[in-house]
């Protein structure tokens, strides 16, 4: 997820939109907060907005590139409903509980973005905290649960639950994959599956992201594609095919401690920033 924006930007330069493409690339699905990433890339460099149409492009470069991973469970999911089979059926049931779980962080970015909220919380101090905090909790979710459960297992009360704590993703440092995660590792889902789910649960994310932000874009009448912004799709679909390969395959025999530690590490340094009058 990436932060809001109210116009097309300003000139951008090849190297931002390299480092936009596969910071957002590496860090959408991995549980350290893309959104906070974006913001420090942007702090650090001093550079200006990259402006809708980049941003949009990494989006439909992200949703490419979870959708070619999880092919097969978007097959299941749709030919579960072309044959209007019922909720007895897997596809069926996944599909319906990944809209369940959908609901109530779009209605709260929507009711959050209506009254600037979400724009007041871009701060370092708050992506410090939430760094350092939901690392630890991550942590402690990953340490202390069971690991028995798969997406087979999926009920609609776990579907809500892990949908509720989505809505803590609106809190820059947080990571919408980091906490659905840790809330299906609360439940005892397997590692890799819980990862699984969080990364399905993206793909509506990113496409409510990503038309909202595309009506803005015809709104303004900046819709002319780009080489910039096809370089930028791209660029963030390549990063994040391998970002989701390697982390898949790391949790299917380890465990979150290195995101933990790559978390706390960060989280506490931003913390010295800020209160050291560094920021």
């Amino acid at each position: 997820m990436v932060r809001r924006t109210n116009g097309s930007g300003g000139r951008v330069s090849g190297l931002q939109i390299v480092v936009l493409a596969l910071v957002q690339g590496i860090t959408e699905f991995l549980p350290i907060s893309s959104q906070a990433h974006l913001i420090l890339a942007d702090e650090f460099f001093g550079w200006p907005d990259a402006g809708l149409l980049i941003r949009v492009a990494v989006h439909v470069g992200t949703l490419g590139a979870v959708m070619v991973y999880f092919r097969r469970d978007l097959w299941m999911m749709l030919s579960g409903l072309g044959r209007l089979a019922g909720g007895r059926d897997p596809g069926v049931r996944l599909a319906l509980f990944l809209v369940i779980a959908t609901v109530p962080v779009v209605a709260a970015g929507g009711i959050g973005a209506y009254y600037g909220v979400i724009d007041r919380l871009q701060e370092i101090e708050v992506i410090g905290w939430a760094m350092l905090g939901f690392g630890l909790l991550l942590y402690a979710a990953d340490r202390f649960n069971m690991t028995i459960r798969r997406i087979e297992h999926l009920t609609l009360a776990h579907a809500v639950f892990i949908g509720v704590a989505q809505v803590l993703a609106l809190i820059p440092g947080t990571s919408r994959s980091g906490i659905t995660m840790t809330a299906a590792r609360a439940l005892g889902y397997e590692r890799a599956e819980g990862a699984r789910f969080s990364m399905l649960l993206s793909i509506p994310v990113i496409v409510a992201a990503g038309t909202h932000q595309g009506y803005k874009l015809y709104q303004i009448g900046d819709m002319e594609l780009t080489a910039a912004a096809l370089v930028a799709a791209g660029l963030a679909f390549v990063s994040a095919l391998a970002a989701i390969g390697l982390m898949m395959a790391w949790l299917r025999r380890s465990s979150f401690t290195p995101f933990v530690i790559y978390r706390v590490a960060l989280g506490a340094g931003l913390l010295w920033w800020a209160y050291t009058g560094g920021g």
